[in-house]
């Protein structure tokens, strides 16, 4: 009887869920749309595969059985509907996108309640990463990091012998010029670093400090990335001429760049266990029955660790 009861409580879940996928299939394919058009937002594709896989690795945390479902969920499904109406309304696609979160957290509500939806909150907030930001936090990121980018590599290729110089976000070299343009400012890789800290940092096991510094790093590593790619292609103008330096620069420097930043995450995670070390030091169990059966009044015996002159 309780295993007919999770069954429809599964049938009846999976049912909502593909009515809403099918009402929100217009949103889908216009983020999809950015994906393929968009550099900066490429990583869409691969983050409902780790969310996907992130349910299948704390599968175990389903393994009792579950209170039943939550009248909060329908509460979650109508701030979806009113979150999503309000996108529309006003033209914001990036509250249309994430609408998705709030439905998704009352299916979960619905199908099995609160067991449900601490297994699958993870995923569902990490699905966040597949929405572009609003327009205006692309314009109040895109800008400093463009200047930044711009200024680290004239002064990186200064210092390695190489005549250069900025003309706003425009490095001139002695052979050639590169402009730091707004697809190639960082912001590109910080999105995509971000994503990629936040999926390390869940599946990784480390403290929750040592976590929260791996996500926090993604602005660095992205700025670091994105300036050795500059001045990579500013040696490769100086050096090597030709083609070789825009062939690197828009085809194989993303490529490139993805195994640095995984280089130094893992000289950072390495760094952190060496400077933030758990104390797991306990006392020895038989030490603490021993005391425990130990009648009052008696001194401890010099066995245990103790001696009569010590206390």
């Amino acid at each position: 009887m309780v295993g007919h009861r999770k069954k429809s409580r599964l049938i009846a879940g999976g049912l909502l869920g593909a009515c809403l996928l099918w009402s929100y299939w217009p949103s889908l394919a216009t983020m999809a749309d950015r994906w393929s058009s968009d550099p900066r937002y490429a990583h869409g594709y691969f983050v409902p595969i780790f969310a996907a896989a992130l349910l299948w690795m704390r599968r175990g945390r389903l393994a009792g059985e579950c209170a039943g479902p939550s009248s909060w969920g329908l509460a979650l499904l109508v701030f979806g509907a009113a979150v999503e109406l309000g996108g529309a309304y006003y033209h914001i696609q990036w509250l249309e996108g994430i609408s998705l979160l709030p439905y998704l957290g009352g299916l979960a509500l619905i199908a099995g309640g609160r067991e449900y939806l601490k297994w699958a909150w993870p995923s569902i907030a990490f699905l966040a990463f597949m929405v572009p930001p609003p327009w205006r936090i692309e314009t109040a990121l895109g800008s400093p990091l463009q200047a930044m980018a711009t200024g680290a590599s004239t002064y990186l290729l200064q210092t390695m012998g190489f005549m250069a110089f900025a003309e706003g976000n425009v490095i001139q070299l002695d052979q050639a010029s590169i402009g730091v343009v707004d697809a190639c400012n960082g912001l590109s890789m910080l999105m995509t670093f971000l994503a990629l800290s936040t999926a390390a940092a869940m599946v990784v096991r480390r403290p929750l400090l040592d976590r929260l510094v791996l996500v926090a790093s993604s602005i660095p590593v992205a700025l670091a990335a994105n300036i050795a790619r500059i001045c990579l292609t500013g040696i490769l103008h100086e050096t090597v001429g030709g083609h070789a330096p825009s062939t690197f620069y828009h085809d194989l420097a993303g490529w490139v760049m993805m195994p640095l930043a995984l280089v130094l995450y893992w000289l950072e995670i390495a760094i952190l266990s060496r400077l933030l070390v758990e104390d797991r030091r306990e006392a020895p169990t038989a030490l603490v029955l021993a005391e425990a059966r130990r009648p009052l009044g008696t001194m401890p015996s010099a066995r245990n660790g103790y001696s009569a002159s010590s206390l």
